[in-house]
């Protein structure tokens, strides 16, 4: 089977428990559509028709290693030793020249084991975690890196990972598998390098040339070509011998005694090694290598060796037309029928992937076509980016139905290819940017917007907004608010700064807790100002925008009046990003005001619109990232749970950190009595925290350090206490005090309210009323957190109704106007009042309110 995806594994495995797709759907938190498009993807992977055949599979392990034509020859007592190695170390380096068989011997030593390939060939500087990140199936999650995604995905894995070609990123590669090392303690590494890694722990084990079983080779590859070739055992072994006895040396001569003879073959290696005499440099088999591909390009025609030395300007593979690019003197027949002679040759490596014909050059043969390129005095630079710009604006017009395999085909090359400036380069950045954005690739998409703005001034402001965007997906105010600044410098007077200079207030009011330390509001009232004094008025979304800032910069939280105009004039522009910005500003001020019923009903508006606009676009996209928090939040915070349990699996949600999820979830599947799964995500929870408060490494977990999950804690202690699980219940109240840092709840606007709705709960669930009046008149506060006001005044008035309290009916009545924010606390106050006048039927409608909002275990409390 094909390497299959971090999800697409999970699914596997369901399938595997016979589970059907509603199930899995549940389980993974996806839709039952998205369920069924991975179960299509894997029947094609696997080449089986049905689930029952898929099933049987789930037993093979997962392969990702490469497939050679040929046999392998020799190196039985290597390949040996290189398993028992694995068997007792956890990293495992082949080191040895190139062209040695490293790569070939790590593939046979790796075969039949779950294994992870990467090949890091095409892999440039800063690149490797992206690469192994690609081949698991996985993306970053800003502000996390590649290589954090690399090690969530690889924490409990079991498998083999194989990185092939270290030595030109050798630093970046031992950094990774160092990590890797020592957060996955179940992995396996087994690398390939022209130098050690220098890992603690690593076994060396070094390939060298094959000696006695040279000449099988010769004569293997030999025959390959000319079945009926007779070769002379003692003019193989001396040809091989000549040859270092290097295998790729070998392979490439083998493949010209099917035109030359053996002994043509010898006479002429003969002549050429006299030319090389004395030797260039230490080390004699690179010497041998490179003589061997020389002497291969001396038998090339001119127009066979121009092809060829074009090609050393792809780090990655190619295709016809991409040749045909660099080559335009030539046709695209001429240039299949060149390509086709050098594949015969063993200079191009023929790669096909499903009905995709591509081919590469291995690395040792790039590095002599790149020497040839640049000994010619060529310069094919312009045609190259041209190339590139080409490829990738063919890309992007179809951005909304890219396939993940084209675009990845030649990004390595899309990248490099923006390393040069030319006339193409602008229109390369904004392609790629763009490219990079929807394949998940968001702090690559940044960078390539920040080096379009540097190609083109005139466009600059324009592209350092979109800059900027990019980095709000990731919620990273500071970074935003500085291009922004920098925006309003490019954007000279007029709309343009003032639309950059609105947007730097609002990303410092909207996401201050990014800074270090806010932008203070004196600083963010001189902006607005300078704003306004460059604004045309008749331009409607410099309007917008502006409206927009006063509203975020009006106070801590927007002014309601202030967010009314900025919605208005958002609406007046048509464009979804700045609506959807705007219902946020309005939403935060309702809930802040108390009306929270009205602040969820515009989180769904916001929900409606996301899905007619395009999540390609980065300020869109920005939106979207706040929206999905903000839209459970809100459905939680009005007790619609049925609703926060859809936000919770709908297709789109951004790519977050699961320790970072787990809070939202804890709170949905406590308060809807789906104790176990509550309990799940509580592990994840208290991990991230533990990590990020200790460890600190990982930075898309650097808010768990805030005190916002405090009160997803406080509802596990209350899943333990309604359990009866008193030590649990103490242990997770403790850490919630942790998570907010403070001693007493209380002391936490953020665990406040939550903390004294569940001291309540789990007092009228036990029928502990000793400290009733304490614990009633705190869950009646006024807490500065709204979001949990409802739940704890709802519960607080039951409390004081179970308990005797004689002024129950007072409590009953200042519940009331929360309650009616909140259909989980009007339904527990329609049930308090019940008990209260001893009204069974009244008690009956209590039932019914709780089974509409999906809470079970209220539901089930009798009279």
């Amino acid at each position: 089977m094909e390497l299959v995806s971090a999800r697409e594994a999970e699914v596997l495995a369901a399938i595997r428990a016979h589970q059907s797709n509603a199930q899995i759907a549940a389980q993974l938190h996806l839709s039952i559509r998205t369920v069924e498009s991975h179960v299509a993807s894997l029947l094609r992977k696997a080449g089986v028709p049905d689930r029952r055949s898929l099933a049987a599979l789930a037993d093979e392990p997962v392969s990702g290693l490469p497939v050679f034509p040929t046999s392998f020859v020799g190196r039985s007592e290597e390949r040996t030793a290189v398993v028992a190695a694995l068997g007792a170390a956890r990293l495992v380096s082949l080191v040895g020249a190139g062209g040695m068989g490293k790569t070939r011997l790590a593939v046979e030593a790796a075969a039949g084991q779950d294994t992870f390939f990467v090949d890091l060939v095409p892999v440039r500087a800063g690149g490797v975690g992206q690469a192994v990140a690609q081949v698991l199936g996985v993306v970053e999650r800003p502000p996390g890196t590649p290589a954090d995604a690399v090690i969530d995905r690889l924490r409990s894995e079991r498998a083999l990972l194989v990185l092939d070609n270290c030595e030109h990123v050798i630093a970046e590669a031992s950094e990774l598998v160092a990590r890797i090392l020592r957060r996955c303690p179940q992995m396996r590494i087994l690398a390939t390098s022209r130098e050690r890694l220098a890992v603690p722990g690593e076994r060396l084990i070094e390939v060298q040339s094959l000696g006695a079983e040279a000449p099988r080779l010769f004569v293997e590859r030999a025959r390959a070509t000319d079945p009926g070739i007779v070769a002379d055992p003692s003019v193989v072994e001396r040809l091989c011998a000549a040859l270092d006895g290097m295998p790729l040396a070998i392979e490439l001569v083998a493949a010209r005694s099917a035109s030359l003879g053996v002994d043509g073959v010898e006479a002429a290696l003969d002549d050429l090694l006299r030319l090389i005499s004395g030797g260039r440099g230490p080390d004699q088999r690179h010497h041998s290598l490179r003589d061997v591909l020389g002497w291969s390009l001396d038998l090339l025609d001119d127009e066979e060796r121009l092809v060829f030395r074009n090609l050393g300007v792809f780090v990655g593979g190619f295709d016809l037309s991409a040749v045909a690019a660099v080559t335009p003197d030539l046709s695209v027949g001429a240039v299949a029928d060149l390509i086709g002679r050098l594949v015969d040759r063993s200079l191009v490596v023929h790669r096909r992937a499903g009905t995709t014909t591509r081919w590469s050059l291995l690395e040792t043969v790039r590095a002599v076509a790149l020497h040839e390129l640049q000994s010619s005095g060529e310069d094919i630079t312009s045609r190259y980016v041209r190339w590139a710009a080409d490829t990738a604006g063919q890309l992007e017009s179809h951005l909304d139905q890219l396939v993940p395999v084209e675009f990845d085909a030649v990004a390595d090359d899309l990248r490099n290819a923006l390393t040069h400036t030319t006339p193409d380069s602008y229109r390369l950045a904004k392609s790629l940017a763009r490219l990079s954005f929807a394949r998940g690739l968001a702090v690559a998409a940044r960078d390539q917007y920040v080096r379009a703005a540097a190609l083109a001034p005139s466009e600059a402001a324009a592209d350092l907004g979109l800059a900027a965007s990019v980095a709000l997906t990731w919620s990273d105010g500071a970074t935003a608010f500085e291009l922004l600044l920098e925006a309003s410098d490019r954007a000279g007077d007029g709309a343009g700064r003032a639309v950059a200079l609105g947007s730097a207030v609002v990303a410092a009011a909207r996401f201050s807790m990014s800074f270090e330390e806010p932008v203070a509001r004196e600083r963010l009232v001189e902006l607005l100002a300078e704003a306004s004094a460059s604004a045309d008025t008749a331009d409607a979304r410099c309007v917008a925008v502006l409206a927009a800032a006063r509203a975020w910069a009006s106070g801590q939280t927007p002014e309601l009046e202030l967010s009314r105009t900025a919605v208005e004039t958002a609406r007046r522009t048509g464009d979804p990003a700045l609506v959807l910005g705007a219902l946020d500003a309005l939403g935060t001020a309702l809930a802040n005001a108390g009306r929270i019923r009205q602040a969820h009903r515009l989180s769904d508006e916001r929900l409606r619109l996301a899905a007619t606009a395009s999540p390609y676009e980065p300020a869109v996209a920005a939106e979207l990232v706040d929206l999905f928090h903000v839209a459970s939040t809100s459905a939680v915070a009005a007790g619609d749970l049925p609703a926060a349990a859809s936000i919770a699996v709908q297709d789109g949600s951004v790519r977050t950190h699961p320790a970072i999820i787990a809070p939202r979830l804890i709170r949905l599947y406590g308060l809807t009595g789906r104790f176990d799964e509550a309990l799940e995500q509580a592990g994840i929870l208290w991990d991230g925290w533990l990590y990020a408060t200790t460890v600190g490494v990982e930075p898309e977990l650097s808010s768990l350090r805030g005190d916002w999950p405090s009160s997803a804690a406080a509802i596990v202690a209350m899943v333990h206490g309604l359990r009866g699980d008193v030590p649990a219940y103490e242990e997770w109240r403790s850490r919630a005090r942790r998570i907010a840092h403070v001693g007493d709840a209380a002391d936490s606007p953020a665990l406040a309210a939550a903390a004294a709705f569940v001291d309540a709960r789990i007092a009228v669930h036990t029928h502990r009323y000793d400290d009733a009046r304490r614990l009633v008149d705190a869950a009646l506060q006024p807490f500065p957190e709204k979001w949990w006001l409802p739940y704890a005044h709802a519960a607080g008035a039951e409390l004081a109704v179970v308990a005797g309290l004689p002024d129950a009916a007072d409590y009953l009545l200042a519940a009331e106007p929360a309650a009616a924010e909140n259909a989980w606390a009007a339904a527990c106050l329609t049930r308090a009042k019940a008990r209260y006048t001893g009204d069974r039927e009244l008690f009956d409608q209590a039932v019914a309110q709780w089974e509409r909002i999906d809470a079970d275990f209220e539901r089930t409390i009798q009279w």
